[in-house]
């Protein structure tokens, strides 16, 4: 007998060998039919898998992201499968689980290109695979056994996965006529899937390496009810409405230009003048809280970066070595702000009075991501950190960590991001070799970061391994509108900086002691925390942010002089005002700058000029009645007020 302890502390015996359906099963018939994966002392499982010795367990429906893990996961087999039977031939890349579904990368047989045509006959073979109720069945096999099998398949994708693995830890997956390697874990049985939709097709490097082949990576989605299907592909044409990168070109905020470069984003005027409040509005804040600017350059000698640790670290992924006419000298371009900083740091002798130093910069910085993994805004080579390092003693660290946790709030409530959850990300206790710094420094860190975390009451979780090279962090995942998580703001506590550039101040024992570093990034960068704006508010910004916050639309021609007149007693107030004076019909004009995203609407006729008024009509919330010219601009002005409330 064995030893089964539930999420609760309740214990259960069960004769070793019982599986997570069986458990289950024992509780209730209904909690069996709706678990999709368990959990057994921490490692995710097939509900159909033998547990053998002591155990705890917890239970995945398909409301728990373990539970949709493992549901995709099987899905991307089906598929596999399918395209199998359409071609014979086939080798098979990578299949993993992705936020929202799955992908396979294949290589497909010589003279054979998928199209959108070929989905559907995909998605009716997977249906019927599905309907086969095939059960899914793991294997264990030696590494001479995986070799010689995929070897028969002449399957060299999973030949050269297969030759990393050790042996004693390779596993195969079985179902119906194919066979994967795979770790799982996956479903009992085909059956659960009942709906699928083949999404998307893309292209994708081998391993992301841009020297390997180019595989196809086909996406698909499945759930347990066609409702569910249905439900997301309303989802995914919402999602294209707010889709950044249509948005961001039909306001005009920003372009990319095929002879500047992939990935490297221009900022168009109004783009700029967003960007710009943005940036003011942090800047305000950090003025409040003791931060002082710098600006750095563009690039840094390449031993800059040896000594912070970011060329071993991505030097050979990033852009490379710039070499000038002296072969002495190589420069890179900047992929990180915090060396520079830390050189300002050891610009001049520091005391332990002069700590707190809070150093901030909007600093541009330059990554080489694959061209397969740019996209818009989100995923960019070149991008601007809203950056900011404070340096200071080890007793000012969790107050100084709490302040910042203070600001990434304050910023998220002003721009009504009101569901996220903060993600505490620790080193991997099994791979420290991906890490710098000593088990000291990354305790006191990783303690730092769980207390501050608790005591500001933040709903969090814990991932292992996730960890920055130099120190744990805190991220704040976001939910937007539509529910998809986004990564915005950071803060990182780094002991191992000022180990490596010997940063030292004189304490008050008159001995010199090593700062603490901290890392923040409340909004990420201005290139990705605009795009989830963007989507979040599908354009529709703050009034306080937006481009133009007024658009007059005089009913006809005979009146611009007083659409003009009301425009030049707006700008007393400071109110971003155009004026659309085309000739055209009143209904037309208020459905192009609705689409414009402007929030208000002011329409001006006859009895308007008469009375000296203006007719409102706010984006969203219809017509608002006559007022005064000084009442709305006031109006306006405590909407503001009221959203840029100072932070406590």
């Amino acid at each position: 007998m064995i030893k089964i302890t539930f999420p609760d502390n309740k214990v259960r015996e069960y004769e070793s060998g019982v599986c997570g359906f069986d458990i289950a099963k024992s509780i209730s018939n209904g909690l069996a039919q709706e678990i999709l994966s368990v959990t057994v002392n921490n490692e995710l499982w097939d509900i159909s898998r033998s547990i053998n010795s002591d155990s705890t367990v917890k239970f995945h429906k398909w409301d728990a992201p373990e539970g949709k893990h493992a549901f995709w996961h099987s899905s991307a087999h089906i598929l596999a499968e399918a395209i199998e039977y359409f071609y014979p031939g086939t080798k098979f890349g990578i299949g993993p689980v992705i936020d929202n579904g799955f992908y396979y990368d294949v290589d497909l047989p010589e003279g054979i290109t998928l199209t959108d045509g070929d989905f559907q006959k995909l998605e009716q073979k997977i249906i019927e695979l599905s309907q086969q109720k095939n059960p899914i069945i793991r294997e264990d096999i030696s590494k001479a056994e995986a070799i010689s099998l995929f070897t028969k398949k002449n399957d060299n994708l999973k030949l050269e996965l297969i030759s990393e693995l050790e042996d004693g830890t390779i596993t195969l997956y079985k179902q119906g006529k194919f066979t994967d390697l795979c770790r799982g874990p996956h479903l009992p049985n085909t059956g659960y899937i009942k709906s699928v939709k083949i999404l998307t097709l893309a292209g994708a490097y081998w391993r992301g390496n841009e020297k390997n082949k180019q595989l196809t990576r086909i996406y698909g989605i499945t759930f347990p009810k066609q409702k569910l299907l249905e439900e997301y592909l309303v989802f995914i044409e919402e999602a294209k409405k707010r889709d950044h990168r249509r948005i961001g070109k039909d306001l005009e905020l920003f372009m990319f230009s095929a002879k500047v470069g992939a990935g490297l984003p221009i900022w168009l005027p109004k783009g700029a003048a967003l960007r710009e409040r943005l940036e003011q509005f942090l800047k305000k804040v950090q003025k409040k809280y003791g931060y002082l600017p710098v600006i750095t350059p563009h690039i840094g000698q390449k031993e800059l970066y040896v000594t912070s640790g970011h060329y071993a670290k991505y030097g050979q992924d990033s852009f490379q070595p710039i070499h000038t006419p002296d072969e002495n000298e190589e420069f890179l371009l900047k992929p990180m702000n915090c060396p520079h900083h830390c050189e300002i740091y050891k610009f001049k002798p520091r005391s332990y009075r002069d700590l707190p130093l809070r150093l901030a910069e909007f600093g541009t910085v330059y990554r080489y991501e694959q061209s397969g993994e740019l996209h818009g805004l989100t995923r960019v080579r070149s991008f601007t950190q809203d950056d900011a390092h404070i340096f200071c003693r080890p007793d000012q660290l969790k107050e100084e960590f709490l302040k910042v946790i203070d600001i990434v709030l304050y910023i998220f409530k002003t721009l009504d991001f009101k569901d996220f959850i903060s993600q505490i990300s620790l080193r991997d206790p099994n791979n420290k070799e991906k890490y710098i710094g000593s088990d000291e420094n990354w305790k006191k860190a990783e303690d730092a970061i769980v207390e501050a975390a608790a005591e500001k009451n933040l709903k969090t979780v814990v991932e292992i391994g996730e960890a920055a090279f130099y120190g744990p962090k805190l991220d704040f995942i976001v939910k937007d509108a539509l529910g998809r998580k986004w990564q915005l703001g950071t803060i990182q506590v780094d002991y191992n900086l000022p180990e490596r550039f010997e940063l030292e101040y004189m304490g008050n024992d008159n001995v010199k002691h090593r700062p603490v570093m901290i890392h923040r990034a409340p909004f990420g960068s201005m290139e990705r925390f605009v795009a989830v704006l963007i989507e979040h508010t599908a354009g529709k910004f703050p009034l306080w942010l937006t481009s133009e916050q007024v658009v007059i639309l005089p009913i006809s021609e005979k009146f611009n002089e007083y659409a003009k007149k009301v425009e030049s007693l707006l700008n007393n107030y400071d109110i971003r005002t155009l004026i659309d004076d085309r000739n055209e019909k009143i209904g037309k004009k208020i459905r192009d700058n609705e689409l414009k995203r402007i929030p208000y609407l002011l329409i001006v006729g006859e009895k308007e000029e008469q009375t000296e008024t203006i007719a409102v009509r706010k984006q969203g919330d219809g017509d608002k009645g006559s007022m005064k010219v000084a009442e709305f601009a006031e109006l306006l002005q405590s909407e503001i007020k009221e959203t840029l409330k100072e932070i406590n």
